[in-house]
């Protein structure tokens, strides 16, 4: 007998496996944390304080978000390949982001802001290009829109980001 999966929210889970769906839950908790410490993360002053909170936050989560990533597209290879591949990216530009700043390097600032931007992008296009198909309003956009509507509300605003920290 084959796994039919199941419908929470209107979104289909591929697997009812108690093992996917529990890694599944842990994904979308650390996804949303990860979503709300980043909009927190840019919208308070670069300072002691909330900043470097939310961003502390924000890494952590993307940390949880990248680890249950990888053991979903293991346990749904190769249908999950593009996501694994966005995953990685994500993550990737995170890590950057935060060393950059956290070591200090040369020209930290433009590394630090490009690589959280960049990270941020790719976890929300991960996550309509996943989810969309399934969201009113996204539903009905066709799939290339998925894949490039986070980076073209995004690169510009990063681009607005650098140029205001006269990190361009």
């Amino acid at each position: 007998m084959t796994d039919q999966g199941v419908v929470v929210l209107g979104i289909p889970i591929p697997s009812s496996s108690p093992l996917f769906l529990s890694i599944v839950a842990i994904h979308v908790l650390a996804g949303l944390v990860c979503t709300v410490a980043g909009i927190v993360a840019m919208l308070t002053p670069k300072c002691a304080g909330r900043h470097p909170s939310a961003g502390t936050v924000y890494y952590w989560s993307l940390v949880v978000v990248f680890l249950s990533m990888t053991a979903l597209s293991i346990l749904r290879w190769p249908h999950n390949t593009h996501l694994f591949v966005l995953g990685i990216l994500s993550f990737g530009a995170g890590v950057v982001g935060r060393r950059a700043r956290r070591r200090l390097w040369r020209r930290w600032l433009p590394v630090h802001i490009t690589g959280m931007a960049v990270s941020y992008i790719l976890l929300l296009t991960a996550f309509y290009v996943d989810n969309g198909p399934h969201l009113p309003l996204w539903r009905s956009l066709p799939p290339l829109a998925l894949w490039v509507l986070p980076s073209l509300v995004g690169l510009p605003l990063l681009i607005w980001a650098l140029r205001r920290h006269s990190a361009l």
